[in-house]
């Protein structure tokens, strides 16, 4: 066969180098190009990471066994040699934002595997990737520091480690952990920030924060949300994603599978963030009582932190040293204490776990010394520790604070501004002129645990506080959980609500002139009239026969036992993003804990593909 010449563009060599030219002919594999590229740039790296991209058909070249003439390549195609894995910003449920290298190449659909794999979140089939809401340029308050946190150094590849544990009636493998986190973001303290700021549930920002971002308005902006889900089955590059966009991660299908709170430590907070910023941005509606129970558990999840500078000192025979200062934090019924404030997102110098101490004071008003003297219970006895804070203020913080965790108590506790305002008082009478003020920078804003429609109508009252007693009231029913349970009993409140997991489209029934909306479940399609939002007709799954989608009117077709078939158009989504969700839900219905945690990939595109009629 006559040779020709064929143009290629080297990403690595930058944008201004000329395109390589080889000589090929038609017959030539796609491998056989890429070895003479790589040959003729005279570039000695590993280049196996590298894939031709055809610019003007948007598709990947990725069957090196194929020929030139089967894909239709000729003299005038512009290819490109690049990466196939790339820097993506990854907005996740709970506010962090990331810098990974991930897939720009595979389906989504095992790009976000690699995604959670390096993550460390399991059952990566529930999440997927979508666009962001644009920002609109009216929004000048925009938090221009916003912090990315970069990941990119660490492989996707590496993974996670997993354990197969054997039983007589299941297969399920977990996750190998080091220190409480996968052995790749143990390798240095930058990593183990990010994967805590992971796995911790994060405070909510002020009410007037919350009130400025985006809520949807009605029925129809809640359905454009879902339009922005990518296709699962063609890849990033190919549905216009480049080098550095921002993309966001969040939970798609509503029926989890397996939760294990042991390794399941980022799949749950994010799950939690997920639900808890569905029911302040209003996208799913609760009533009054239910928005203060989840007010109250947030308020155990989210229990407020002492951070500050103090001294410290541990009375030793034989040593004369004094106080030193260090940096210290307070959480849940202990105190960590580091070298520095910069210092404290690693391991801390020594944590001491204040349950059962007796914190007595030491203190003298009119020479200015404000001590804590903590005897801690430790096997050979009771360990002496004295702190010494700057001010009254700090110290009765401080003192509050130990006296409650002595008794195994947070700071979330009701108590603890009580407890405050008694040790202030104790020290104002101890002053011949007493001039305290009340410092309430330690209490959770109530009105930061709710939505801005019920933090509005406790403000209308014109009795600001009165959200606090009410949120302190359902507390109580929560106040003995730990962090764990009180996570977990806030996601099952979350699912026992009547709209939980409903996931609404636009659409226009076939032989009906008006549009109307589809609501999708885990287990049933709801027909809503758009109007007045009343349920006009329920299909279970379970009575579906078969569905199908004409592509060439983008028509959804599906047949239900009894001879009830129906047929619609999308109006705010594409026609793949419905039968992604009615397949993907059916997919998640055949998992089992019988079966082992390999994915069945195959099945998952069988039924999402959209190739194939079902």
């Amino acid at each position: 066969m006559a040779a020709w010449d064929l143009s290629v563009a080297v990403e690595d060599l930058g944008a201004d180098a000329p395109p390589i030219t080889v000589s090929v002919t038609s017959d030539l594999h796609i491998g056989g190009v890429i070895l003479k590229l790589v040959e003729k740039s005279q570039v000695k790296r590993d280049w196996s990471d590298h894939a031709l991209w055809w610019e003007q058909k948007q598709q990947w070249l990725l069957r090196t066994a194929w020929t030139l003439e089967k894909c239709g390549i000729q003299a005038d195609a512009g290819l490109i040699f690049m990466p196939q894995h790339k820097p993506l910003r990854l907005g996740l449920p709970n506010g962090l934002n990331l810098r990974l290298r991930v897939c720009f190449s595979g389906p989504v659909f095992r790009t976000v595997l690699g995604i959670c794999k390096m993550l460390n979140i399991r059952r990566p089939e529930e999440l997927s990737l979508l666009r962001p809401v644009e920002e609109k340029k009216r929004k000048k308050v925009r938090d221009l520091s916003e912090e990315l946190y970069d990941l990119t150094e660490v492989p996707l590849t590496s993974g996670t480690h997993y354990d197969i544990i054997m039983s007589p009636s299941t297969l399920m493998s977990r996750p190998c952990l080091y220190n409480g986190m996968p052995a790749h973001f143990a390798d240095s303290p930058k990593t183990e920030k990010v994967y805590k700021m992971l796995s911790v549930s994060q405070p909510a920002p002020p009410p007037e924060a919350i009130a400025k971002l985006y809520r949807p308005a009605s029925v129809v902006d809640k359905a454009h949300i879902h339009s922005r889900w990518l296709d699962s089955s063609r890849s990033l590059m190919e549905q216009g994603v480049q080098e550095n966009d921002r993309l966001w991660l969040r939970f798609k299908y509503y029926c989890f599978h397996d939760l294990e709170p042991k390794y399941d430590a980022v799949r749950l907070t994010q799950m939690y963030e997920q639900a808890r910023w569905a029911i302040l941005l209003e996208d799913i509606d609760c009533t009054e009582e239910e928005m203060l129970l989840f007010g109250a558990i947030q308020e155990n999840l989210t229990a407020p932190e002492l951070n500050d500078y103090l001294k410290i000192f541990r009375p030793k025979r034989l040593t004369l040293k004094g106080y030193k200062q260090y940096w210290f934090k307070f959480k849940d019924a202990s105190i960590s204490y580091y070298k520095s404030k910069e210092e404290s997102l690693g391991e801390p110098i020594q944590q001491i776990n204040l349950k059962g101490c007796e914190a007595a004071p030491d203190v003298n008003v009119a020479g200015q010394k404000f001590c804590i003297k903590l005897l801690i219970p430790a096997p050979e006895g009771m360990n002496e520790v004295y702190l010494r804070c700057e001010n009254e203020e700090q110290y009765s913080s401080w003192m509050a604070a130990c006296r409650l965790a002595s008794k195994g108590k947070s700071l979330a506790d009701s108590s603890f501004q009580s407890e405050v305002q008694s040790i202030r008082s104790f020290l104002a009478m101890q002053q011949t002129n007493p001039n305290t003020h009340t410092d309430d920078s330690m209490s959770i804003n109530t009105h930061s645990l709710v939505s801005p429609r019920y933090s509005k109508k406790y403000k209308a009252k014109q009795v600001p506080s009165r959200l606090t007693p009410r949120i302190l009231e359902a507390y109580q029913n929560v106040a003995q959980l730990s962090l764990t349970d009180a996570l977990l009993r806030f996601l099952q409140i979350w699912q026992a609500l009547p709209d939980f997991g409903i996931s609404l489209v636009v659409v226009r029934f076939k032989g009906s002139r008006k549009d109307e909306v589809l609501g999708i479940t885990p287990n049933r399609l709801i027909r809503i009239d758009l109007g007045v939002g009343d349920v006009v007709k329920t299909w279970r799954y379970n009575n579906m026969r078969q569905w199908n989608v004409n592509w060439d009117i983008r028509q959804v077709a599906i047949e239900f036992d009894g001879n009830v078939n129906i047929a619609f158009s999308c109006v705010t989504a594409d026609c793949k993003i419905v039968h992604e969700f009615i397949g993907g839900y059916i997919f998640m219905s055949t998992r089992s804990r019988e079966q082992s945690d390999t994915l069945n990939e195959e099945l998952f595109h069988k039924l999402t593909g959209g190739h194939e009629a079902l």
